[in-house]
């Protein structure tokens, strides 16, 4: 029998490993095999070391496109090992190292290319993956957020998305996420790493300053939503199962993911992490969003109460798409063809030239 730790994270975010790089016949393999949460990133990086090795193989024999994809898919193995492995930190950063050299490795080849940013930040740094369509800029960009324990190495799919629609992709580590989740602590006023963030973005070479959007999952929703709301040069914002006010839902998260937060918040206790996410609200900003907003979320999300993206919306205004799912499940993974080509479409339309 599986840890209730274990058990949770199959539960929770099952479909989410599948839709965003995780092969299911691997996934329904490795977690068989884990009966204890202890051994959980230790499995995830014996998987990813065989997708990483067939990266290496292919690369060697001069067979690039495979290799950027076996490494690309290598990087959200080694990802998954780490997403929630806050117990054993030396570990959870030498897998998370793995990820982020396996996908530094894929950006060449993947198709079109990608190209690592480093954003200076308050005496740290934002680590960027920027990818542009192959067609002449300059282009509209997108800034894709992640949340509470996701990383820029899970987005692949995503990003092909807004490519395919000639939009270019900037996926960033945030304060508390992924590669600067170790110098940077969670914060709630994301308007001021964002700003940040899309000064870098309108810098880039081939990037069209004017037409710069904003696209954020699960806590990445509310963080999208609040750049949304302290910077104007947001042209439209996609928020995906974000919550409201975090410390509203304090007491009903999962126990993997307020370990996560508090470690990740840098937090000194459990009390004191339940503080820090009340200061992750919306209240008194979303009347500030004067971007066009489109704001997902699944009716049977077990994280963040769909309620919270209806309270966001109504509270946006006239501005204000909200796509309600009645079958969606945390971030929608779980019927990504309900709303990934939409929200996609949206995007697209709402940053035309």
């Amino acid at each position: 029998m599986a840890d209730t730790r274990v058990s949770a994270a199959v539960s929770h975010w099952a479909p989410r490993f599948v839709a965003n790089g995780i092969d299911y016949n691997d996934f329904a393999r490795v977690t068989s095999a884990i009966s204890s949460w202890d051994t959980w990133c230790e499995q995830w990086c014996l998987a990813g070391a065989v997708h990483e090795q067939l990266g290496r193989a292919a690369l060697a024999d001069g067979r690039d496109r495979s290799a950027g994809a076996h490494l690309s898919q290598a990087a959200v193995y080694y990802h998954f090992a780490k997403f929630m492995f806050v117990d054993d930190i030396d570990q959870m950063r030498a897998a998370h190292l793995l990820a982020v050299r396996s996908a530094t490795d894929a950006l060449p080849f993947l198709d079109p290319p990608g190209e690592r940013v480093e954003i200076p930040f308050d005496g740290a740094q934002i680590a960027g993956v920027l990818r542009r369509p192959h067609a002449p800029g300059p282009h509209p960009a997108v800034i894709l957020i992640p949340g509470l324990d996701s990383a820029k190495e899970e987005f692949r799919p995503t990003e092909d998305l807004f490519l395919s629609r000639g939009i270019a992709t900037l996926s960033v580590d945030g304060p508390g996420q992924g590669e600067a989740e170790y110098d940077l602590a969670i914060r709630g006023d994301w308007e001021v790493p964002g700003g940040v963030i899309i000064d870098a973005a309108t810098g880039l070479a081939g990037i069209d300053p004017d037409r710069i959007g904003i696209w954020g999952v699960s806590l990445g929703g509310y963080y999208a939503a609040r750049v949304a709301s302290g910077d104007d040069r947001v042209r439209a914002c996609i928020a995906l199962s974000g919550p409201y006010c975090l410390g509203d839902v304090w007491d009903q998260l999962p126990e993997l993911s307020r370990a996560a937060f508090t470690v990740r918040s840098k937090s000194g206790s459990h009390e004191e992490a339940r503080q820090r996410a009340g200061e992750l609200t919306m209240a008194g900003r979303a009347g500030r969003i004067t971007a066009p907003m489109l704001i997902v979320a699944g009716k049977r999300d077990r994280i963040f109460p769909w309620t919270d993206a209806q309270r966001l919306a109504s509270e946006t205004g006239d501005n204000a798409e909200l796509v309600a799912l009645d079958e969606g499940n945390h971030g929608c993974a779980n019927v990504p063809y309900q709303h990934r080509y939409y929200s996609a479409d949206w995007m697209a339309s709402r940053l035309a030239g």
